[in-house]
């Protein structure tokens, strides 16, 4: 993860490249062809800026980019959505929902506008609209994230009780983010539920080993109760008194742990 004063240093260069960029837009050349090309990547500079500092919370900063790149394209589809972030935040959600909308209007193809807008639908509780979002986004096999894509999507599902689909889409996942830790647990979490525990082993197994080799990785709750279902289902009184020793330690008012007690009454 890049630090604070990475960010800083990345901010500084970019503006320094954005105001020589403004400036060769004065002094160059008068070819419409080139002022054009000039006013594209001047908007998308003043979005990244804009969406790096929505990303450390500075709304005020976020708004000044967003409105030159406003200013340069009123129909940007990445100045629209990321406007809708900046209203998201202040609470103003129909006014997110609009520039949203806006975004995916202006280019039906703009995949982060639909991530985004997903997101935001997912936070709403509207799951459905959210799945649509997603499922259209997922499609893009040139978006850089796709794996997260796919990741949300999977969570969707699995909100509508579309398990099947669920655990489709967090294979996809794995195989995308060539096993990343949130999608290995949720994937083998998902199978268990299903009872499909041997599978479920294979992929927590693989969570461990992705855990071992990065020491700011914890387990969470939700990996603790995951691992000690397998580890019941397979008889493994060893490991699943260590993970059960590690939810009660460090998660003891967690909702995990009360299922977990129930899980034990039960003697299931």
């Amino acid at each position: 993860m890049t630090n604070r004063s990475t960010n800083g240093r990345i901010a500084v260069v970019v503006m320094m490249l954005l105001s020589a960029l403004v400036a060769g837009c004065v002094t160059t050349t008068d070819s419409p062809f080139s002022r054009e090309a000039d006013e594209r990547k001047a908007v998308e500079n003043y979005v990244q800026l804009a969406t790096a500092y929505i990303g450390q919370g500075n709304l005020e900063r976020a708004r000044h980019h967003l409105d030159r790149a406003l200013e340069l394209d009123p129909d940007s589809p990445a100045a629209q959505a990321a406007l809708g972030l900046i209203y998201n935040s202040e609470g103003e959600t129909e006014l997110a929902e609009s520039s949203f909308k806006r975004a995916i209007s202006r280019d039906p193809d703009y995949t982060r506008g639909r991530v985004y807008y997903g997101a935001f639908l997912y936070s709403q509780g509207r799951m459905k609209a959210a799945r649509d979002q997603f499922s259209v986004a997922s499609r893009d096999t040139g978006y850089q994230d796709r794996g997260s894509v796919f990741f949300n999507l999977g969570m969707t599902q699995e909100q509508l009780g579309e398990t099947d689909a669920a655990v489709a889409s967090y294979r996809r996942a794995v195989e995308l983010t060539r096993g990343d830790a949130k999608s290995l647990l949720a994937l083998s979490r998902v199978l268990a539920d299903k009872g499909k525990y041997d599978a479920a082993s294979l992929y927590f197994s693989r969570l461990t080993k992705v855990m071992q080799k990065n020491s700011r990785l914890r387990h969470s709750p939700e990996s603790l109760l995951t691992g000690i279902r397998i580890a019941r289902y397979q008889n493994d009184r060893d490991l699943e008194a260590s993970l059960a020793l590690q939810l009660k330690n460090n998660f003891p008012e967690s909702a995990e742990y009360r299922k977990y007690k129930v899980l034990i009454s039960n003697g299931q």
